[in-house]
């Protein structure tokens, strides 16, 4: 079979495994958050931390819930770190320094996972299972609560409840990603990746040198990383470790898992706003973009210039060669689309158009399909945009599910659409003015050495984190301004999104009519893509032209 064509199976049985889910999955969770009821385990921790889960919350509150739980995950995670040499099963690692031990609680916590130091070398496992495989779980949940927040702004009306914080996390936790990621994590087992917690295991290399490969509980923090979009590996060469990816069908299993919750949480919300339509669209505009943004990464990948890439037959360096290049194009594809940021092959080896596609991939806001919650609350937030758009051009107030958007709407809307693109490029443009910063990079004298930082940056902002390995970020400056651009791009935005859940939630619905714009219907689905490239574009041609563009071209 030519790798063409295996390619194509791979994202076929792929798509149809996501499709056979969607349906019951999607159900699933809608049913969890509309429920009225509460499982006995939910009523025992609400008690033990007196918590009245029939009492819904502003948006306000709602936000400074979510807050002070980050905050204190924060701090607990970074306290695990720096006392790791007293705890048990550190295998005898030291603390982790302080520069390294911020960046990392901050990358946890806000569902980033950028790793600028290696795991296996760094971490012990208790930090590993108990600090980071933890916070792949509440950052994910985290993520998901803001998303049905802002879905009942929609669905409710003369009112300033959103829902109650506390009680959307314990429900996304118990019922949906734990459940999931034990059945998650036995399939890896069985697919062959490690799961013990083993200080070593001694391996021959193939120039017969032999080295210590730890152990550890990787399967149960394997699939959280990706089931939560988060990706963070126990190694440091993540899932092109066969420890974390064995196989050519571990490898489409973690690409599933990754996509799963993005993809189902679009029938999650047709369900919960009552017009399953609307859900179709949602995902017709993310599955639209992620398959274009896949078959860009592969053909650069395949067709990359080169006398070496030309004799290989594709780009291969820095591939996993039991995956290949359609493997590896789909996993970044797919991963640079969901703020994952787990990696199968080395980003900084692509071509530079290829690299070039996943750093754009990663400027649209990871909305296609984003991470778990994150991507479709970014999404309406752009549908809402698009409908604005559409209503300046008819000339009548613009409506979303029976919702006018007005002037406060646009506000909140407008300034989530320029956080981001302000953290990043400012940070960009910081770290390329300061000589302390540019001695990170290693390629200097090309326009790679800008795409390396402008790719740092745009993970860190967009809270992906995946890396152009060209850039040794474990520095101050690097672990400082990463950090601070992963807590302020995942928190600033998601308070946006809450006050806007609130501020539609006070409205009341307004009745269809015939001027008002069908948002279900292929017409729509073709403006909101426009949308999300026209705005994406004008933000960040500037720098692509800098870095991938320029060096491509």
């Amino acid at each position: 079979m030519s790798d063409t064509a295996a390619g194509l199976l791979q994202a076929g049985f792929l798509i149809l495994c996501l499709a056979a889910v969607y349906r019951p999955l999607g159900g699933y969770m809608a049913r969890t958050y509309e429920s009225g009821k509460d499982l006995r385990v939910e009523r025992g921790m609400y008690k033990l931390f007196g918590v009245d889960a029939r009492a819904d919350q502003t948006w306000a509150v709602y936000g400074r819930s979510l807050i002070a739980f980050s905050a204190a995950s924060l701090v607990l995670l970074f306290l695990l770190q720096r006392l790791q040499h007293w705890l048990p099963l550190s295998l005898g690692l030291p603390s982790v320094p302080n520069g390294i031990a911020f960046n990392t609680a901050a990358s946890f916590v806000t569902n980033t996972n950028w790793q600028s130091y290696s795991p296996e070398a760094t971490m012990g496992h208790l930090v590993q299972f108990a600090g980071l495989a933890v916070q792949n779980f509440v950052s994910a949940a985290v993520g998901m609560t803001v998303v049905i927040a802002l879905i009942r702004g929609f669905t409710r009306s003369k009112t300033d409840r959103v829902g109650n914080f506390w009680v959307d996390l314990t429900r996304t936790l118990l019922r949906i990603l734990l459940p999931m990621a034990v059945i998650g994590g036995l399939a890896l087992v069985a697919m062959g990746v490690v799961q013990n917690f083993s200080g070593g295991h001694e391996v021959t290399s193939v120039v017969g040198q032999t080295q210590t490969i730890p152990g550890g509980p990787v399967a149960s923090q394997e699939v959280i990383k990706e089931l939560g979009t988060n990706g963070g590996g126990f190694y440091n060469a993540n899932s092109a470790h066969p420890f974390e990816n064995p196989n050519g069908l571990s490898n489409l299993f973690e690409i599933f898992l990754l996509l799963v919750i993005p993809v189902c949480i679009t029938r999650t919300f047709g369900l919960m706003v009552k017009d399953k339509r609307q859900g179709y669209a949602i995902l017709g505009v993310m599955g639209t973009l992620w398959a274009a943004f896949t078959f860009a990464a592969t053909f650069f990948e395949n067709r990359g210039a080169g006398t070496a890439t030309q004799a290989a037959g594709a780009a291969m360096e820095g591939k996993e060669t039991r995956f290949g290049e359609w493997a590896s194009a789909l996993f970044a594809s797919s991963t640079t689309g969901t703020s994952t940021g787990a990696v199968n092959s080395a980003h900084d080896s692509f071509t530079p158009l290829g690299g070039g596609t996943a750093l754009f991939h990663m400027m649209l806001g990871e909305v296609t399909p984003g991470g778990t919650g994150s991507g479709l609350y970014g999404m309406l937030v752009l549908a809402i945009l698009a409908v604005f758009v559409a209503g300046l051009m008819v000339g009548r107030t613009p409506e979303y599910l029976q919702k006018k958007i007005t002037a406060r709407e646009m506000k909140l809307v407008s300034l989530y659409i320029l956080t981001t693109p302000t953290i990043v490029l400012a940070g960009a443009s910081i770290a390329m003015g300061l000589a302390s910063a540019r001695a990170s990079i290693f390629n200097t004298d090309s326009p790679h050495g800008f795409s390396e930082v402008l790719y740092a940056f745009t993970s860190a902002g967009n809270n992906n984190g995946s890396a152009f390995g060209g850039l040794s970020a474990n520095t101050p400056f690097f672990n400082t301004a990463l950090g601070l651009a992963m807590l302020l791009g995942r928190f600033v935005p998601i308070l946006f999104v809450l006050a806007l859940a609130g501020s539609l939630a006070k409205q009341q619905p307004v009745p269809v009519t015939q001027g008002t714009l069908p948002t279900h219907k292929a017409l729509f689905v073709t403006l909101l893509v426009g949308t999300v490239l026209i705005v994406t574009g004008l933000t960040y041609f500037p720098a692509l032209t800098l870095g991938p563009l320029a060096e491509g071209l």
